[in-house]
């Protein structure tokens, strides 16, 4: 069992790297709720001259990734919702790669993209209390495989962690 909420059995191996992020014995709301509150402290204490910073060629830049975490969210929100409302229909994959340079990160201001962030957070999470128990548990399809709502909650919140942990070592470390 990776926590008290979720199995593997509820989401793709992809997304292992995510969950493992988190740790043992986490719950879904308390990640949520205070992810959002370290992550806009720790988008806050970024000196704004480095939200274009690239730590090489072809990577993306600090304002893109922070704009690949607010589309990814949306789109494993929208997931979540179709799935706990018994929507049956596969939903394909997304192609971030695609995604990214559409952002205009790199225009965008750091209040605007944390006020942004900070939006999309809080309708995670009043998305994810609106739902029950047996919503919760609901499984749909994306990307090929099933996935639980619940495990869309996790991802959310181990994808942020992955970044940010990323955007430690690479761009400000």
């Amino acid at each position: 069992m990776l926590n008290s909420e979720l199995t593997v059995s509820e989401y793709n191996p992809y997304y292992q790297p995510y969950m493992d992020v988190l740790g043992e014995e986490v719950k879904l709301m308390d990640q949520l709720i205070n992810g959002k509150d370290i992550f806009i402290s720790f988008l806050r204490d970024i000196p704004s001259e480095k939200l274009n910073f690239s730590y090489a060629d072809g990577k993306w830049t600090l304002s893109e990734i922070l704009m690949h975490l607010i589309d990814a969210e949306r789109v494993f929100q929208y997931r979540a919702l179709r799935f706990a409302r018994k929507d049956s229909t596969p939903l394909p994959g997304f192609d971030q790669d695609i995604y990214v340079p559409e952002s205009n990160a790199n225009n965008r201001s750091k209040d605007a993209i944390v006020s942004e962030y900070a939006s999309v957070r809080e309708s995670s999470i009043n998305l994810f209390k609106s739902f029950t128990d047996d919503e919760l548990k609901r499984l749909g399809s994306a990307s090929g495989s099933d996935m639980s709502v619940r495990a869309l909650g996790f991802v959310i919140c181990g994808h942020q962690a992955h970044h940010l942990k990323i955007i430690r070592e690479r761009y400000l470390g």
